[in-house]
């Protein structure tokens, strides 16, 4: 199939609520109004497609550039790719989710989520944070770097109630991430999380709701589930 044809299938799935609610939590037009549902069965169809995938970013279509996030080759993405894909993800899923995701399954997530925390631009920023909680829920506790994240959550500590909006919110999922999902960190990361008390997060007009880290912490502990990896970062 080719990225025209995978359009106008998308626009025939689109409805207006939906497109509504995209656009309360930051997708912007071009926009149909595809559920995540029907682009999930999209995906089922073509499975992979890295050159279609391509092709669906580029059109900046916000439905498009979501599903390409499912279907791209992420081991072929270069960091050219990645970065020119996080410099148009503006909004909504796209820096929240679908770079993040594709950058955890590449070859370069590491290395570009350390990059990207350090950037100016906030919603870069916070593409970066949000690589690395992706990274930490699938990689083995061998496989990551523990001094590198114990240093991150210094920094969380230190800043995330003077940080942007945007920032934040991926910091705060940072913490949460560490303890759930790296066994040998766990306890440092409720400790922190506990200092740095409630984070304040504006959501806009969504119901969305900042999750108070230790709750979330301690809730997947009574679940025994500190330290379970997901098998991938995509869903």
């Amino acid at each position: 199939m080719t990225a025209k044809e995978i359009l106008k299938e998308l626009k025939a799935l689109g409805s207006e609520n939906t497109r509504k609610t995209l656009m309360r939590h930051g997708a912007q037009d071009p926009c149909f109004g595809v559920k995540v549902g029907d682009l999930q069965k999209i995906r089922k169809k073509i499975k992979v497609d890295h050159q279609l995938a391509l092709d669906l970013y580029e059109s900046g279509n916000y439905d498009a550039m979501y599903l390409a996030g499912l279907i791209a080759d992420d081991e072929k993405m270069t960091k050219t790719d990645l970065r020119r894909w996080a410099k148009q993800a503006y909004g909504g899923s796209l820096p929240a989710y679908t770079v993040p995701w594709v950058a955890t399954g590449s070859k370069h997530g590491q290395a570009l989520a350390l990059e990207w925390i350090e950037a100016k631009d906030p919603r870069i920023a916070s593409i970066g944070w949000s690589t690395q909680s992706s990274l930490m829920s699938v990689k083995e506790d061998t496989e990551l770097d523990l001094p590198s994240l114990k240093n991150l959550l210094k920094r969380v500590q230190r800043e995330i109630h003077k940080s942007p909006n945007e920032v934040r919110e991926t910091m705060n999922q940072f913490v949460i991430g560490l303890g759930c999902f790296v066994a040998p960190l766990s306890d440092i990361a409720m400790k922190a999380a506990e200092k740095i008390g409630e984070v304040t997060v504006d959501h806009g007009g969504t119901a969305c709701k900042t999750p108070f880290a230790p709750d979330y912490i301690r809730k997947v502990e009574k679940m025994g589930r500190i330290g379970k990896k997901k098998k991938t970062a995509k869903c």
